[in-house]
């Protein structure tokens, strides 16, 4: 396995140093609507010069280099430990050699143990799947975004948001006005709709793996994807928090069948960073 662990270590560079392509066009075309002379263009100049020298340096875009989080989908007869196993100790390696800042702590001691590795740290997702290939998701979460995720148990009346896609809007917006500027906007944002807590945070978590040019293929979840843009944008908060057109990138959703007594949402947000790389292994 250790062509695996070499190419997981590749994985870990490529998503801490390079920037995705489309993320960055994305910032290219905000960076186009906000007026000359400003400082929410000024951030994304600064910006987009950090994602340059993050790739021709190979080095990390953002001191947070976050919690890693693995997806991964396997055929039949693989085994989950051998590649957790592979995982972990190509955390470890690109911990040192990329170099990852070391963001395991210990719940009960407070200790770092060093290494970006831990009780259940990084975080893995398995699920077994038809056909011949091997694929790994990475996604590198930094704690700022992370901390301004919400979660909402539908009917909520202080939203006076029902059970229904016009309720999951006030969510999304509502999620964005409570994070203002403190995740680094412009914002990625994932939403997660579904039967219960667990599942509705991994599911607004995948949607951050979409490009921003994907295109959703239910036409209702494609409108109200658009739209919520349009109205997040509109909220005014901006690059950095400091005013403007561009609050987020993209809004992404996905949704599963839900319980008749539940309709959870989960929106997940990104900051600019959306730091994502996928392998793929052909068996």
């Amino acid at each position: 396995m250790r062509n695996l662990r070499d190419a997981i270590l590749e994985l870990y560079r490529d998503a801490a140093t390079s920037l995705p392509a489309d993320v960055e066009a994305g910032l290219r075309r905000s960076l186009a609507k906000e007026e000359r002379g400003s400082a929410q263009r000024s951030a994304l100049l600064k910006i987009l010069e950090n994602v340059k020298m993050a790739r021709y340096t190979s080095r990390p875009m953002c001191q947070d280099t976050g919690v890693p989080l693995f997806f991964v989908r396997m055929p039949a007869g693989f085994s989950a430990l051998k590649i957790r196993d592979e995982i972990v100790r190509a955390t470890r390696i690109a911990t040192k050699k990329i170099p990852l800042r070391p963001n395991a702590v210990d719940i009960l001691t407070e200790k770092n143990s060093g290494d970006n590795t831990g009780t259940n740290f990084p975080v893995i997702y398995f699920e077994e799947t038809a056909g011949k290939q091997l694929t790994i998701d990475l996604m590198l979460k930094g704690a700022g975004s992370e901390n301004i995720g919400q979660l909402y148990k539908l009917p909520l009346r202080e939203l006076n948001a029902g059970r229904d896609m016009d309720g999951v809007r006030k969510c999304v917006l509502d999620a964005v006005y409570k994070a203002q500027g403190r995740g680094c906007p412009p914002y990625v944002i994932g939403v997660g709709i579904g039967a219960s807590r667990d599942q509705v945070t991994r599911l607004s978590k995948e949607q951050l793996l979409r490009s921003l040019d994907d295109k959703n293929a239910l036409r209702t979840l494609y409108n109200t994807e658009r739209n919520l843009l349009s109205e997040v944008n509109r909220l005014g908060i901006g690059p950095l928090g400091l005013g403007g057109k561009t609050t987020a990138l993209s809004v992404r959703i996905g949704v599963n069948h839900r319980h008749p007594a539940t309709y959870f949402v989960d929106v997940s947000m990104s900051c600019w960073a959306d730091r994502r790389a996928s392998l793929l292994i052909k068996i």
